[in-house]
């Protein structure tokens, strides 16, 4: 069987995704799978089970890259294509059954796992799920070398108003390190991109009496992928990363104000979302609202909440392990 699974440009969204992947792969374990994507999480889906090609889409003037994708593709003869980009592309490619994901007002309120879910009417979708292969675990082992238990910190985000203030970052983990806090001892892991180091770096430098691997900008993202697997617990803002870490079933605390939490929280039992207390729409609501330009507006979100959140997630998960 031959299925054709074309997915986002962005790491966040494309995590998601594979919580469909994943369907798939369950219900088709012997089916030969092609997923086209973005560049940036291409390399995500190439230790999957069943994936046997990853097709990069180059974003194009005129969006001719789907001329481009439908050129790689229309010699095959598929049995199913699954299109989370609402592309024409996949009705001009022959197939014996086709998913074509539509922007429907009725599913926008709903969790983006729920939206995705609802292409092929599941009541309760498999979690978001990724995979990491041998080589991944080998570079990730030689940036984290082995000693005490890893906390991961996504400090960034792919715009300045969903970043959480660093100092807000540093007076919760001098908060959590103290003795007999729940994260005493314990190490950090802080993620970002080359062109993030500069909100990243506050952080590492607030935490002079602790031990913080910098990995802003060193690390590929499959690397980053197993980086983030050695982790034994993850706080970050709404990012790729956080989606990341919930997908390899990190206990997961994501930080939320002018993005919906309800729509975009990390997805798990293992999960947990803190909110604002300014409300998204508030946030965002006004006209000239524009994230690209807007500045910091998650000041609403206070260091209590999201240490209560974290010690309540941490407590909740130590308790069903130890039962």
């Amino acid at each position: 069987m031959k299925i054709l699974f074309v997915t986002s440009t962005r790491i966040g969204d494309a995590v998601l995704s594979t919580a469909i992947l994943r369907y798939l792969i369950e219900k088709y374990p012997t089916a030969s799978l092609t997923v086209a994507c973005g560049p940036l999480p291409s390399a995500l889906f190439e230790p999957i089970p069943g994936v046997e090609r990853v097709i990069t889409i180059n974003k194009k003037v005129l969006s001719i890259h789907w001329i481009s994708l439908w050129a790689r593709t229309v010699t095959q003869s598929w049995d199913l294509i699954v299109d989370l980009r609402s592309s024409a592309m996949a009705l001009f490619l022959r197939t014996k059954s086709r998913k074509i994901l539509r922007s429907d007002k009725k599913t926008s309120d709903l969790h983006r796992v729920k939206e995705l879910a609802s292409l092929f009417n599941l009541d309760k979708p498999p979690a978001p799920k990724l995979w990491v292969s041998n080589p991944m675990e080998d570079m990730a082992h030689k940036l984290i070398p082995k000693g005490s238990p890893v906390i991961g910190l996504g400090v960034t985000a792919n715009w300045m108003p969903k970043v959480w203030p660093s100092k807000n970052f540093v007076e919760l983990i001098q908060r959590l390190t103290r003795e007999g806090k729940i994260f005493s001892g314990k190490r950090f892991a802080v993620f970002g991109a080359k062109n993030e180091r500069d909100i990243a770096m506050p952080v590492i430098q607030g935490l002079p009496n602790t031990e913080c691997i910098d990995l802003i900008g060193k690390a590929s993202i499959s690397s980053v992928t197993a980086c983030i697997k050695r982790c034994s617990f993850f706080i970050g803002n709404d990012s790729g990363l956080m989606h990341i870490a919930a997908a390899l079933g990190v206990p997961t605390i994501g930080l939320f104000g002018p993005s919906p939490a309800q729509r975009y929280g990390p997805w798990g039992d293992h999960c947990q979302s803190v909110v604002s207390s300014e409300s998204y729409h508030a946030l965002t609501g006004k006209k000239d609202f524009d994230h690209r330009s807007s500045g910091n507006l998650m000041n609403g979100l206070s260091v209590d909440a999201v240490e209560k959140a974290t010690c309540d997630l941490f407590d909740s998960i130590k308790g069903s392990t130890s039962g």
